[in-house]
C-alpha cells in the first residue's frame, strides 16, 4: 500500500507515523490511500481563504459593481456619472438646479448664480442660464463658457456702477465672444456647426429686475398671489415659431405645435452672424419670483399661467426647493431635454422691501387690485 501523504477525507497533510488524521479524526488504517474518485496524485489542502483583488474605483450607481479606469462599470457596463448630470447651487436671494433629463447622454445646459454689491452698498443678485445647441460641436463647452463669462462680466460692470441694462447688453456680447473663441483653430465635428448656445440672464438690483437674452431660453415673472396678480413671460423667443406669430402668419398654439417651432433664429456662436441682444427692465409691485430657464422646462408648461401652476407657493422663501420641484415637474413630464431653472425671489429676502423706490419701466406690472 502506498504511503499516504494527505488525508483521503479532508486533504490534511499527514506525517508518516500518523494513524489518525489530526484534522478530521478519520482512522487512516481503515481508509483507502486514494480519495474516492482521486488519482493518487498529491492533493493540496484547500486554503483557509481566497485572496481576491480588493474593490477599486467608485461604486456604480446602477448595480453593486465598481467603475473601472475606462469610466464604465466592470459589472453592468454603465458609464460613470458626470458631475454635470445634476447640479444645484444656492445663495441668499437666488438658487438654481440643472439636470441631464431622461433622454440625453449628457447635460449641455449650464448656469451660474451670484451676488454682489453696487457702489452705493445696495445688493445685486445675478442668474445666468445657457442651453447648448445639440446640433453644434461641443455644446456643453459653449454653454459653460457663456454662463461663466456673462456672470463675470455682469458682476464686474455692476460693481463699477454700470447701469444694469448696459451691463446686461455688454455681458451677452462678452459671452458670445467667449463661445466664438471655442471655434478658433478647431474645425467643427462632421455634420455639425461651430460651438453654440442660447442664453438668458437676470439681475435684481435697486428695486428693479433686468432681463437679457439671445435664443429661446426664457424668463418669467411669477407673483406670490396668483389670483391678485398675473404671471407674465418676460422674453420673446428667437425662434421660427415666434417669427411666424409675430408676422401674423400663425396663431401661437399652431406655431408651437409645428415641427419647426424650436428652430432658433438667434444664438451665441461663431456662425451666429451679427448679434442684437434683447434686454428689458421691469418693476415688480408685488412679491414673487423671477424664473430663468431652458426649454427643457418650459416645453412642459409654455404659458406663464401654466408654468405658475407648477411653482410652489413658498418659492420666494424657499428658492432651492422650488427649483428642485420645477426640475422634477419636467422629469415627470418626460424629461426629453436637459432641464435648467434659476429662481430669484423679489424682494430678495422675506420681509425686505426693494432697496429703491419703484420707478416706471418698459414692462411695468400692475399693482395688486
Amino acid at each position: 500500500m502506498p504511503q499516504m501523504t494527505v488525508c483521503p477525507s479532508c486533504a490534511e497533510p499527514l506525517e508518516p507515523e500518523d494513524v489518525f488524521c489530526g484534522a478530521c479524526g478519520i482512522n487512516l488504517a481503515q481508509s483507502p490511500a486514494t480519495p474516492r474518485g482521486g488519482t493518487g496524485d498529491f492533493v493540496l489542502a484547500a486554503p483557509a481563504h481566497l485572496l481576491l483583488d480588493e474593490p477599486s474605483g467608485p461604486p456604480c450607481a446602477q448595480c453593486d459593481g465598481r467603475i473601472a479606469a475606462d469610466g464604465y462599470c466592470d459589472t453592468c457596463g454603465a458609464a460613470r456619472p458626470n458631475p454635470r448630470d445634476h447640479v444645484e447651487r444656492c445663495l441668499e436671494g437666488v438658487a438654481g438646479v440643472s439636470d441631464r433629463g431622461h433622454r440625453h447622454h449628457r447635460n449641455e445646459d449650464s448656469f451660474t448664480v451670484a451676488a454682489t454689491s453696487l457702489p452705493d452698498g445696495a445688493s445685486a443678485v445675478v442668474a445666468v442660464v445657457c442651453d447648448g445647441v445639440s446640433s453644434a460641436t461641443r455644446p456643453d463647452e459653449a454653454s459653460q463658457a457663456a454662463a461663466d463669462t456673462a456672470s463675470e462680466s455682469l458682476l464686474t460692470a455692476l460693481e463699477a456702477g454700470t447701469d444694469p441694462t448696459r451691463a446686461m447688453h455688454d455681458a451677452l456680447l462678452d459671452a458670445a465672444r467667449a463661445v466664438d473663441a471655442l471655434a478658433d483653430g478647431r474645425a467643427p465635428e462632421p455634420g455639425t456647426n461651430s460651438p453654440a448656445c442660447t442664453c438668458v440672464s437676470a439681475v435684481a438690483a435697486g428695486g428693479a429686475v433686468t432681463i437679457g437674452w439671445i435664443g429661446d431660453s426664457r424668463a418669467y415673472w411669477i407673483p406670490d398671489d396668483r389670483e391678485a396678480a398675473e404671471p407674465y413671460r418676460l422674453t420673446e423667443d428667437d425662434s421660427w415659431a415666434a417669427r411666424m406669430v409675430a408676422a401674423g402668419l400663425m396663431e401661437e398654439a399652431e406655431a408651437y405645435a409645428d415641427p419647426r417651432a424650436h428652430a432658433i433664429t438667434g444664438w451665441l456662436g461663431a456662425d451666429a452672424g451679427e448679434l442684437d441682444p434683447h434686454t428689458v427692465t421691469f418693476t415688480p409691485h408685488v412679491p414673487g419670483v423671477i424664473l430663468v430657464c431652458t426649454d427643457g422646462l418650459w416645453n412642459y408648461a409654455e404659458a406663464a399661467t401654466a408654468l405658475a401652476d407648477a411653482v410652489p407657493a413658498d418659492a420666494r422663501t424657499e428658492p432651492l426647493s422650488a427649483a428642485r420641484d420645477l426640475v422634477q415637474f419636467a422629469l415627470a413630464g418626460g424629461g426629453h431635454d436637459n432641464i435648467t431653472v434659476a429662481v430669484l425671489p423679489f424682494p430678495p429676502a422675506p420681509g425686505r422691501r426693494p432697496e429703491a423706490p419703484p420707478t416706471p419701466t418698459l414692462v411695468d406690472l400692475p399693482p395688486t387690485v
